[in-house]
């Protein structure tokens, strides 16, 4: 691997880890431009399959933090989760299936609508102690189960996290507080993940040695953004209108095809 390729891998895991440790989830939907722009990974589909690949590591790492805080609802993870594997299964052989060039195209699009969307203001009703029992599996799964099924399917598609579309949808399928909402997600964003990473991988679509240097600098972005997390609090809705901007304007770059 060149010492270019190295360093722009460095810096582009840095900048994800960065993001996710500061904003939480939605970073994850740079990962796939950067490595095409910005490391030079030539085949669309490899980036994809890399990307799926960092992304899963970096949820776990979050995750870790976030089940020691008390902050994850396991069972509301594991039926979203579930639903979303088999829609992340089948986005995978489809995405696989599409020209690398469409499939950019599509991304970028995709990237236009996420921007957009975190502009909105959120409203939500907070149950502060939301629990999937048998009391209550008739009023959540309903809404978990295919708003997990269908989150899957543009994860897998896309090779992304998807975490920008598991928080507010478990936040509208359950009204749980964002705390809960953002640890939870994780657990669903390392399942789609591992299986949009396994299904590229098996097809020759990931390039490991790049995952590993993707690693190091998403640890070293991580920390810095740990760090930083207090001083952005009291701008932190600022902080994400700009980043919802940033995804835009990336997001245009891709879909034209520059």
């Amino acid at each position: 691997m060149p010492l270019a390729m190295i360093l722009a891998a460095l810096g582009s895991g840095a900048v994800i880890g960065l993001i996710l440790a500061g904003l939480g989830a939605g970073g994850s939907i740079l990962m796939t431009p950067l490595l095409v722009y910005a490391v030079g990974v030539s085949s669309a589909h490899a980036a994809v399959g890399t990307s799926a690949v960092a992304v899963t590591l970096n949820a776990l790492v979050g995750l870790a933090g976030h089940a020691r805080a008390g902050t994850v609802k396991w069972r509301c993870a594991g039926v979203f989760a579930l639903a979303g594997v088999i829609g992340a299964t089948l986005g995978a052989e489809l995405g696989k299936a599409l020209d690398g060039k469409r499939l950019l195209m599509l991304f970028g699009l995709l990237m236009i609508v996420v921007g957009l969307a975190m502009l909105r203001p959120r409203r939500s009703e907070e149950r502060a102690d939301v629990q999937l029992t048998a009391a209550s599996a008739g009023r959540l799964l309903p809404r978990l189960i295919p708003i997990g099924l269908g989150t899957g399917l543009l994860a897998g598609f896309f090779g992304i996290g998807g975490g920008f579309l598991i928080v507010p949808g478990l936040i509208a399928a359950t009204a749980m507080p964002m705390r809960f909402a953002s640890g939870t997600s994780l657990v669903i964003v390392a399942a789609l993940g591992a299986t949009t990473a396994t299904s590229y991988a098996l097809s020759g679509y990931v390039d490991w040695p790049l995952v590993g240097v993707l690693a190091i600098g998403g640890a070293v972005g991580a920390a810095l953004g740990i760090k930083g997390t207090a001083a952005l609090a009291s701008h932190r809705g600022l902080v994400e209108k700009a980043f919802a901007v940033l995804v835009i304007a990336v997001g245009a770059y891709v879909a034209l095809g520059r």
